[in-house]
């Protein structure tokens, strides 16, 4: 079994940045088994309805500006795996919810920069699930549900958001420092994921303190609930904490029996 995992993708600048959590991803990779496919839940995809994307080679997007032009120079061309997008949105149709393909769809940095951190080969297929934000953590939580079958096949969940994500109060220079409503937030959900108090997180909004400040939008959170509901009944495993420019969380969790 593939056990679905949450992670912090950060800056585009991840790739180069000498950080912790780009040292973790990459270790990552090479600790974990060698799934048969991927399928990532990317924050940086949002649709009104689940939809997962069915090509024969991922192009990649560049969904970001202002940054320097190496990262612009990046690529990642997996291969797809329609068959396996169909399969995903049977499963998704099969539990009431529905499912769309986009056949045109390639992966945004969401997607590519861990996945060229943990499998810098790109010789694995990689298939990509939107996020409908306006339709909150609950949604999220059966929508992973749905995809449970998908861990005893040897595909591997990778859910790609973000522990917290106030890009307004980024600090890109200067000391990385944790303000205490990042850490407040965030101890909150750590805690809760380790007593498994799935509905307490699911209205993290109203219970966990200074939640709308840590997420003034809620998609990069949305694939942490995916990953959860994907996952087993057990209480998360903490895979790695660490800060970048001073606010975002770059946490990462695995959700297995």
């Amino acid at each position: 079994m593939m056990a679905p995992i949450f992670v912090s993708h950060g800056s585009p600048t991840l790739l180069f940045d000498d950080v912790p959590a780009r040292d973790f991803l990459r270790e990552l990779g090479r600790t974990l088994a060698r799934p048969k496919a991927i399928l990532v839940v990317s924050a940086h995809w949002e649709t009104n309805i689940p939809a997962v994307n069915a090509v024969e080679v991922n192009e990649t997007i560049h969904d970001f500006g202002g940054f320097p032009q190496i990262l612009f120079d990046q690529r990642y061309p997996a291969p797809g795996a329609p068959a396996l997008a169909e399969r995903i949105a049977g499963l998704i149709r099969a539990a009431g919810l529905p499912a769309g393909i986009d056949t045109a769809r390639g992966l945004d940095h969401g997607a590519w920069v861990p996945l060229k951190l943990m499998y810098p080969a790109n010789d694995i297929p990689v298939l990509q699930l939107s996020v409908q934000t306006a339709l909150g953590p609950a949604h999220h939580l059966k929508l992973g549900k749905a995809l449970r079958p998908l861990a005893d096949d040897g595909v591997l969940i990778l859910s790609s958001g973000s522990f917290t994500h106030d890009l307004r109060s980024v600090a890109w220079r200067g000391p990385n420092e944790e303000p205490a409503w990042v850490r407040g937030f965030a101890d909150w959900m750590v805690k809760a994921l380790a007593e498994g108090r799935t509905d307490d997180l699911v209205n993290y909004r109203r219970l966990a303190p200074h939640a709308a400040r840590n997420h003034p939008t809620e998609e990069h959170l949305l694939p942490l609930f995916v990953a959860l509901g994907a996952g087993a009944s057990a209480p998360a495993a903490h895979l790695h904490q660490s800060l970048t420019f001073s606010v975002l969380r770059m946490d990462a969790y695995a959700f297995a029996d």
